[in-house]
């Protein structure tokens, strides 16, 4: 995505977040009718099986929580989000989760929203610039790393592999570039990594691969920064002759992130071979938390949580709390030291999606 013309696109929304700032927007604590504190939450989008189980989890923890829930959805647009914001607050929100997809286009809405004195969690995403009161995301770089464990112990170390990447406007796709990249180097020298950047499109994805399986053949394993490339990965392996089960040898072992129904049952029937559970329960649970947390005046320092999570505090005025996001395979095995859990296994969230 290209900075000006976005930032010039969210103008007017900002500034009408600026002149709720000036009326001093925030002014107390806000509560519905039945004394339940109003918060916002921001959708980011609604096309992924990933986005709609978080869609699906949030209204129950606000109800948990007794927050009174209002939300939007910008469909990964900054210009969208930014009069989204104006809208959620305007419906009496006094704190507000966002998920902003390009993470260097939200810091002039937090900007406003610090000034308006309006609480700000990111969940999944951390912005590149500015303050929020916290971010609820995973160790994104441990994401690659994992991935990286992974297909180089299935590789014995040698091969090539196709790494499709999101959006590295995104800083969950730098990171887990920069977290799969590294580990190669360092552990598994030998094998040859072609980098892929694929916008998050599932088309852009599927093409790159295959213009890859094309000119390398051998090409023995795939990372898939997440799950928006598994259906077009899956039907280019198909053309290929190669979506074979892992003792076929002529298997590319594929791994994927996020920890959706869909992967888990592709792993319990050998079509793809490992996953990332991002903890998108979680995601939906401590944003609204935290959010609760930011109105009633709490803080928080770095440390282990009382949910099994690391606060680290990032940058100054950046304080994330790192969820657990556990390696899934088939059989639960160890890989290049990192454990993992297995695709049926009942605490992982994407087997309990009803």
């Amino acid at each position: 995505m290209r900075p000006r013309p976005v930032l010039r696109a969210t103008a007017s929304a900002l500034s009408a977040l600026a002149l709720l700032s000036a009326c001093g927007g925030s002014g107390g604590t806000a509560t519905s009718s039945g004394h339940r504190p109003v918060v916002g939450v921001d959708y980011p989008r609604s096309d992924t099986d990933f986005w709609n189980a978080y869609i699906k989890y949030t209204p129950q923890y606000a109800r948990q929580l007794g927050l009174s829930l209002r939300t939007t959805n910008s469909h990964d647009d900054v210009a969208k989000l930014a009069a989204n914001v104006q809208t959620l607050i305007l419906q009496g929100a006094k704190g507000i989760a966002t998920a902003p997809q390009s993470t260097f286009a939200i810091a002039p809405i937090l900007a406003q929203l610090q000034a308006a004195k309006i609480p700000v969690v990111t969940i999944d995403t951390r912005p590149d610039t500015g303050k929020v009161y916290m971010v609820v995301r995973a160790d994104n770089r441990a994401y690659g790393e994992k991935a990286c464990k992974y297909l180089g112990s299935k590789l014995g170390g040698k091969g090539k592999v196709v790494m499709l990447q999101g959006d590295l406007s995104s800083i969950n796709s730098r990171d887990r570039t920069e977290g799969f990249d590294a580990c190669m180097k360092a552990d598994y020298p030998d094998v040859k990594v072609f980098a892929e950047a694929t916008n998050w499109d599932g088309d852009v994805a599927a093409q790159r691969l295959q213009a890859d399986l094309t000119a390398h053949p051998d090409i023995k394993g795939i990372y898939m920064q997440a799950s928006f490339a598994l259906s077009g990965t899956l039907h280019v392996l198909r053309q290929q002759g190669l979506l074979v089960g892992p003792k076929d040898r002529k298997h590319v072992f594929v791994v994927s992130n996020d920890g959706i129904p869909r992967e888990l049952r592709d792993i319990s029937g050998g079509s793809i071979d490992a996953t990332v559970s991002q903890p998108v329960d979680l995601y939906a649970k401590y944003a609204l938390y935290y959010l609760k947390a930011a109105i009633d005046g709490k803080t928080f320092k770095p440390g282990r949580t009382d949910h099994e999570s690391t606060i680290v505090r990032v940058r100054d005025g950046i304080l994330e709390d790192q969820l657990s996001a556990p390696l899934v395979t088939a059989d639960g095995g160890t890989y290049g030291g990192v454990p993992s859990l297995k695709s049926t296994d009942r605490s992982l969230w994407g087997n309990n999606l009803g």
